[in-house]
């Protein structure tokens, strides 16, 4: 028997009446309609003045369309709009540069913010593990934004409360094959809020050509500024700082090594003419750096004795520096008399790991631990590149601020290189292309003040290229070749 009491009623039944169930149903409140309404035209409102004062030229374009439309004829609307439509795009792209970032990207970012990234939000969010559907209801992270650039959509996202970043670092490669993307790189954009780059095309897919050789008659740099290297995803220049700091570059045979090395030696050609920089190379291999040896004005070296030599030599020249700066300045600014060197070795494997006169190996491995840990402060600089990053292979790795990961043949060699999480968040440095076309030169760069990898494809250097460096730069005189 079932029937509904009234709370007295009911509680004399629970002690008097076993026999008797009761049943208790929560009061309906019902919404009045003129609220609802009300309620639905104030959103209507707030989302219009939202949509003109994010976009006031797109939507002041297509109002005047539509009333004039309206004024000539609505049978004649559409021929009209069709006609008006491609007339104002061609004007716009030829007179005003700057129409991508009113109207176009603008536009696109609306449409896959509703196509991609909202139809797809819910189901994306769930199988990934970002968001949770529990009894009936779903759990997800808000899409707060979308942006679009000419290569990739930035989408910004609150994160629901208790996750952190590396909840979303690790789920990168679901997010791109969710929403379509070639990748997906995560970063911190604001306190619970996560930035997500999903590429829609390559930027960096075709070679860049090496930088136009300085001009001679240009005023001489009076500091080692960084160096532009290449180009980044964004379009971009992308500036390398050499001073101040030691680069190691590491990438697999055919991944563009070379690009980066000979990128940076002429980026600093101006201020290796007048004299605030000197490069001093290591050329193991024999085959990378001879062609330009002039360059480095004595400052060669290819045999392993004549490494070891090299490097001793400019540990010498290092702390003679440091002697005359102690207790004077702790900073080096470059001049004529005290230059800021760079030590360029190509194969550092060969001299640390592979190199079979263990007293020879040891004098290398010494010096080179030396430079960096004592060279910043005072000028001398070292830019390594390398093959295999497995720490008993280059067990100084760690003495590198500045890091570059280019194609590596596994994926753990990624934060072998860059450090722990950096593949997480977004350095895919084992996915790049081994076609020496689309993927030579494109590497991750991992610098000491910020965590976040950055893609970046180093300019290719030729070696008409580098003839023509050769020449440009004024023959060394008889002075500087006796003292080399």
């Amino acid at each position: 028997m079932f029937r509904k009491l009234p709370g007295d009623e009911a509680r004399n039944l629970v002690t008097t009446s076993p026999d008797t169930k009761i049943v208790f149903r929560p009061v309906v409140v019902n919404t009045p309609a003129f609220l609802t309404i009300g309620l639905w035209v104030v959103r209507l409102i707030a989302g219009l003045v939202r949509l003109i004062w994010r976009h006031p030229i797109a939507v002041g374009i297509v109002g005047s369309l539509a009333a004039l439309a309206v004024l000539v004829d609505w049978r004649g609307s559409v021929s009209l709009v069709g006609l008006a439509l491609p007339v104002l795009a061609g004007w716009a792209v030829i007179h005003r540069p700057s129409f991508s970032s009113w109207i176009a990207w603008p536009l696109l970012a609306s449409w896959r913010r509703f196509w991609i990234y909202r139809r797809h939000w819910q189901p994306v969010m769930v199988v990934s593990g970002l968001g949770r559907h529990l009894h009936g209801r779903d759990y997800l992270p808000r899409l707060v934004n979308v942006a679009c650039t000419p290569w990739a959509d930035l989408v910004v996202v609150r994160m629901l409360k208790g996750q952190c970043l590396e909840d979303w670092t690790k789920r990168a490669d679901h997010l791109a094959q969710g929403f379509g993307a070639i990748s997906a790189r995560v970063t911190l954009h604001a306190p619970g809020v996560v930035l997500l780059v999903l590429p829609r095309r390559d930027p960096l897919a075709e070679p860049i050509p090496a930088l136009p050789l300085p001009d001679r008659t240009s005023e001489p740099p009076s500091e080692v500024e960084p160096v532009e290297v290449g180009e980044r995803e964004d379009g971009l220049p992308y500036r390398l700082k050499v001073h101040g700091t030691h680069v190691l570059v590491a990438g697999a045979t055919g991944a563009g090594k070379g690009s980066w090395i000979w990128s940076v030696i002429r980026g600093l050609l101006s201020g290796m003419a007048s004299g605030l920089v000197e490069v001093w190379a290591l050329d193991p291999k024999r085959m990378e750096l001879s062609l330009g040896k002039d360059l480095f004005r004595g400052k060669y070296a290819a045999t392993p004795e004549e490494c070891a030599d090299l490097l001793e030599t400019a540990v010498a020249q290092m702390q003679q520096r440091a002697d005359k700066y102690a207790g004077v300045r702790r900073t080096h600014t470059p001049t004529v008399d005290e230059p800021f060197v760079l030590v360029v070795v190509d194969e550092v494997a060969f001299l640390t790991a592979y190199q079979s006169d263990k007293h020879l190996k040891q004098r290398i491995t010494a010096a080179l631990a030396t430079l960096t840990t004592q060279g910043r402060a005072v000028g001398f600089g070292v830019l390594a590149a390398l093959q295999d990053p497995r720490k008993e292979v280059m067990n100084i790795r760690n003495l590198f601020p500045d890091k570059i990961a280019l194609r590596l043949d596994e994926s753990e060699q990624v934060d072998m290189v860059l450090g722990d999480g950096a593949r997480d968040r977004g350095a895919l440095a084992d996915l790049i292309s081994p076609n020496p076309t689309r993927g030579a030169g494109i590497g991750y760069v991992r610098l000491e003040t910020s965590p976040d990898p950055i893609r970046v494809r180093a300019t290719y250097v030729s070696d008409d290229d580098i003839r023509a460096m050769v020449a440009h730069l004024p023959t060394a005189t008889a002075d500087e070749t006796r003292a080399a």
